[in-house]
């Protein structure tokens, strides 16, 4: 791959993305460059190959595409230091900052850039994000650059930015409720007669099962819940105990009140 990429900011998101791309193969570490105001943490990135600096403006001078893996409230200063070193032709931006909309950088860059903006999830440090992504400005070719970026940092999918806030929840959030699941079902594995160790491996693994099963068959869940209910059966008597005590209402309430939390912070 011919491409240059630089990341601005090499903290655990930026450093996430470049550790992922760099394992997977997915570019030759002479042509990824990261940044980070002190590089002495960042040093491990360099022994793979990949140039690191404090020098945002030199960094982005030579790169395609540039993922700005920053803070919030430093995206208009760091755009204003990176601008006169850009060109429309040339460059091309990812963001993937938490809240900053694609109108928040046109509004410093101007319009004739392409602009991507992404959300991946925690999961991403091991290289099973979930990113959701939208475009501005961009062909086919940018997003089928994009799009197999990520996708050496898990799975990605294309989404109207409106729902950037809905994507948080579910995708990001999502992770949070899992692990509450995952809990709740180790300590009833521990209440059963099990070790906590032996517990959490059960329930990690059997959970990360069932999300491949839905993943590789693209079945509905219910279809893949039939598979192992049986009449008066174990199974669905606990589903139905669960369901009397609220169990899926709770969930989708907890979903639906941390969107309406998001949407009353974008006001």
């Amino acid at each position: 791959m011919s491409e240059k990429i630089t990341i601005i900011g090499g903290g655990n998101l930026g450093s996430a993305i470049a550790e992922g791309l760099l394992d997977s193969g997915f570019i030759h570490p002479a042509h990824l460059t990261i940044t980070k105001r002190t590089v002495a943490t960042i040093e491990y990135l360099a022994a793979k190959g990949a140039y690191i600096s404090s020098d945002n403006a030199a960094a982005v001078a030579d790169a395609d595409y540039i993922i700005l893996a920053i803070k919030p409230f430093q995206i208009k200063d760091v755009l204003l230091q990176i601008q006169p070193y850009l060109t429309p032709q040339k460059h091309t931006i990812i963001s993937v900052v938490t809240g900053v909309w694609i109108k928040d950088m046109v509004e410093i860059l101007g319009t004739e850039f392409t602009i991507f903006r992404a959300m991946p999830n925690t999961a991403i440090a091991i290289q099973q994000s979930m990113t959701c992504i939208t475009a501005f400005n961009a062909s086919n070719a940018n997003k089928a650059f994009v799009t197999r970026l990520f996708n050496q940092l898990g799975k990605t999918v294309f989404i109207e930015e409106n729902l950037m806030d809905a994507a948080t929840v579910l995708g990001a959030c999502g992770t949070a409720y899992a692990m509450r699941f995952i809990r709740a079902n180790i300590q009833g594995g521990i209440e059963i007669g099990f070790s906590a160790a032996t517990a959490s491996l059960i329930a990690a693994q059997t959970i990360k099962g069932a999300a491949q099963l839905l993943l590789e068959r693209n079945t509905h869940p219910e279809q893949e819940i039939d598979k192992v209910t049986t009449p008066k059966g174990c199974t669905i008597a606990g589903l139905n105990e669960m369901e009397h005590q609220g169990f899926s209402s709770s969930l989708i309430k907890g979903v639906v009140t941390s969107y309406k939390k998001i949407k009353s912070q974008d006001m």
